[in-house]
């Protein structure tokens, strides 16, 4: 199939659109390359996927060189003109929507980010799905819009009116939205409330990434809520093989829902919403021991209150999931922190190796100018 990813130069979208192309499917990928985190990563990953970033020019096609079948646009999805001429350029069969403005934390400070990328962003991204009547609508939802919940594990089925961040307004806002046109316009859509997604090119702002920094430079990591956490840690291979067992079968309508009794999590409409996670929560500090392990280095921990916008404890119902679609979360946690510190350690290290040659051969070149 035709399909396109928005936010390939990001985390989970580099990934995706990998496995996808190696498949043999028919990529598009989008990415504005904002400096929400260091742009040299996202290049990185561009490059791994085949695209240099010396051709990745604003609405400029460019084809990887590692599959050919892969194409990669430098687009923003809030670009509404080029967005529409995207769309009428090459008939998607499917859109699977990852690019968003991300963070929690930022959040607090950048509002005006949040409504541009997530909600304009989105709403273009709708807007042309319904010009050119798309096959599936797949979008990244987050753990986030639980907020205040505390019902145990957290299920698509619960009600989620009680965000604690700007970032999880924007992510129900987008589930909301999309029920709108799956009921006006027919339109099958999918939100994928995502559960700490973690893993190698991972982000730099997310924990995992923070914590391997941190002890292998030998810093102090600043631990919050005195270390009372738990998240559903999920390794990106087991989320992208979720994603894709959900981009192969369209949502449809529950011929079951009560309109006296609604279910947030589907609808009459063509909607459905799934968590998607290990359904397995780790503490902190277990997480901490297996980088500690995998590193061999003792972190230097300072323990800080709770901050705002966040939760204590996350924890996936995966149940629909695993029923309806055959997923199966695999990678444990020790396996996958130990594989992201094995991609950190090469890849940073190279990074290092590369420049310090390049010093070196400025400051002979320099001594040699001299002498003449």
């Amino acid at each position: 199939m035709k399909i396109l990813i928005t936010g390939t130069a990001g985390f989970i979208g580099f990934h995706l659109a990998k496995r996808m192309a190696e498949r043999g499917d028919e990529v598009v990928g989008i990415d504005v390359i904002n400096d929400y985190y260091d742009v040299n990563l996202k290049y990185a990953r561009l490059k791994e996927s085949g695209i240099e970033k010396s051709l990745t020019t604003y609405n400029n096609p460019v084809v990887s060189s590692k599959y050919s079948n892969y194409i990669f646009i430098k687009l923003d999805i809030s670009d509404k003109h080029n967005m529409e001429e995207l769309f009428d350029t090459y008939h998607f069969d499917v859109v699977c929507n990852l690019a968003a403005q991300a963070g929690v934390r930022y959040s607090l400070t950048n509002p005006e980010a949040y409504i541009e990328a997530n909600i304009s962003g989105f709403l273009n991204v709708l807007e042309c799905c319904r010009r050119v009547k798309i096959k599936h609508l797949l979008y990244a939802s987050s753990s986030s819009v639980y907020g205040l919940n505390k019902k145990m594990p957290f299920s698509a089925h619960h009600n989620v009116d009680h965000p604690i961040s700007l970032y999880a307004v924007t992510k129900k806002s987008n589930e909301l939205m999309a029920h709108a046109y799956s009921h006006l316009f027919d339109i099958p859509s999918t939100g994928l409330r995502f559960f700490t997604v973690y893993g190698p090119w991972g982000r730099p702002d997310m924990a995992l990434f923070i914590f391997t920094k941190a002890i292998m430079e030998g810093k102090p990591i600043e631990i919050f809520n005195e270390g009372k956490m738990r998240r559903d840690f999920t390794y990106i291979d087991d989320i992208v093989e979720g994603i894709i067992n959900v981009t192969d079968k369209p949502s449809k309508g529950n011929p079951d829902w009560n309109a006296q009794c609604p279910d947030p999590g589907s609808s009459k409409a063509p909607y459905q919403i799934f968590n998607i996670g290990r359904g397995a929560p780790v503490s902190l500090l277990e997480f901490i021991q297996e980088i500690e392990s995998a590193t061999g280095k003792l972190a230097d921990k300072k323990y800080l209150p709770m901050q705002e916008g966040d939760v204590a404890e996350t924890w996936a119902d995966i149940s629909d999931l695993e029923n309806e679609l055959s997923y199966t979360p695999r990678i444990s946690v020790k396996d996958g922190v130990r594989e992201f510190i094995n991609w950190y350690d090469n890849f940073y290290r190279f990074k290092v190796l590369k420049k310090r040659v390049r010093l070196r051969f400025t400051s002979k070149y320099n001594v040699l100018v001299t002498k003449r």
